[in-house]
């Protein structure tokens, strides 16, 4: 899937694909204000917050480094037969916004049709699963105080602007689960500055970092951070614990007295490693994704007009002859190799009108897109999921 702003951010930071991941700290800017404005803005961020049952921890606000106790700024919504829903207080909100607070939005794109489909062209290609988390800050307000994540961040503001501190790491590659806390902040000065409308960043996992509007009076920033968790060989091996129990030597229980079995178990460990390598790994992991989800389709609701494909991998097109398969979300379709034409335009991760796509490679399209949508590889392209693709991705069959 071609998609304007992983184009973008990719010409920001002068990489020529998603090599550059994780490998050092990079900065960058867009020059293009139309982009910049199409991915999100202040309001709409907050709109989205205002139609929408929230808790925390995936919706918070931080005053002085400090987070603001959820009561300050939620209350009930009681309807008429006594039914209570959470919902964020907007006049408190934005009480607190006025005095200088930041909001924090994690996964946006759970809520939002532009955010859901950059952050699907972003795992297509980088083939890693991604997040966005969206971070408001008005006048001198500052976030999270100083600090690393475990995993690579690629940061785009999209309005106003933030001093930033980008320090090194003090430990390489931590986890999430490891064997050091990794709790004291690197000396080493990596980059500090200010991120202008437009600008993009790229922190790779473990580099210490905070952000700040101090010192830039009244205002307000708006920046998104995509969150991009890679693979590891800590990954590769929890993985290899699921595959050993395959074998019955590994469901024996340990004998501490005997040793010969344990030999046994040791070179089983070995031979499981050996016929299951790294790469058999991401390919599985691709694989292993659950669907995603999207609005079902019933005849009910009217006819097929327009499909994109929703999977979270760009799914995999192997030929045999005279059939071809797809494999994606951990199905296996088989169609005849006629279909092949038809697959390529469907699962290109554009949207697809069908009456364009049976001019362009005939009336098996219709059929085939179907077969897609019922076992939930492509999606209805309402015109809600439509509107996180206008502008940003171009259509499939134009």
């Amino acid at each position: 899937m071609e998609h304007r702003l992983t184009s973008a951010i990719e010409t920001a930071l002068g990489w020529n694909g998603a090599g550059g991941l994780g490998k050092g700290f990079a900065r960058g800017s867009i020059d293009d204000p139309d982009l910049i404005s199409r991915v999100l803005t202040p309001n709409r961020l907050l709109d989205i917050v205002m139609r929408r049952s929230m808790n925390r921890p995936q919706f918070r606000v931080f005053q002085e480094s400090r987070e603001v106790h959820p009561a300050i700024y939620f209350t009930d919504s009681v309807s008429p037969r006594g039914q209570s829903i959470p919902m964020v207080n907007m006049h408190s909100l934005g009480r607190l916004l006025g005095e200088g607070a930041t909001v924090i939005l994690d996964q946006a794109n759970v809520f939002d049709p532009t955010m859901e489909v950059a952050c699907r062209a972003l795992q297509w290609w980088s083939r890693e699963r991604v997040q966005v988390n969206a971070y408001l800050t008005t006048n001198k307000a500052s976030g999270f105080p100083l600090h690393w994540d475990d995993h690579d961040v690629v940061i785009v503001q999209l309005a106003g602007e933030k001093s930033w501190e980008v320090r090194g790491t003090s430990r390489a590659v931590p986890l999430y689960r490891d064997a050091d806390p990794n709790d004291t902040p690197s000396e080493e000065a990596v980059w500090s500055g200010t991120m202008k409308t437009g600008d993009v960043m790229h922190i790779p996992r473990g580099h210490w970092h905070q952000a700040t509007r101090d010192g830039h009076g009244s205002g307000r920033s708006l920046h998104v951070t995509f969150g991009i968790t890679k693979r590891t060989g800590a990954s590769w091996l929890a993985w290899l614990g699921d595959w050993c129990r395959e074998k019955e030597i590994f469901r024996h229980d340990l004998d501490r007295r005997d040793e010969a079995p344990l030999h046994a178990l040791a070179e089983a460990a070995a031979q499981l490693v050996t016929d299951r390598p790294p790469t058999d790994f991401l390919a599985a992991y691709e694989q292993a994704m659950p669907l995603p989800r999207q609005v079902p389709f019933l005849d009910v609701f009217g006819t097929l007009d327009a499909v994109v494909c929703t999977t979270h991998f760009a799914p995999r097109i192997e030929e045999h002859g005279e059939t071809v398969d797809v494999l994606a979300s951990g199905k296996k379709l088989t169609f005849m190799a006629k279909a092949l034409p038809s697959l390529r335009l469907l699962l290109s991760g554009r949207p697809v009108p069908l009456a364009q796509a049976v001019s362009v490679v005939g009336a098996e399209a219709a059929a085939v897109a179907e077969i897609l949508v019922k076992e939930e590889l492509c999606a209805v392209l309402t015109p809600e999921l439509s509107s996180g693709y206008t502008g940003l991705v171009t259509n499939a069959a134009s």
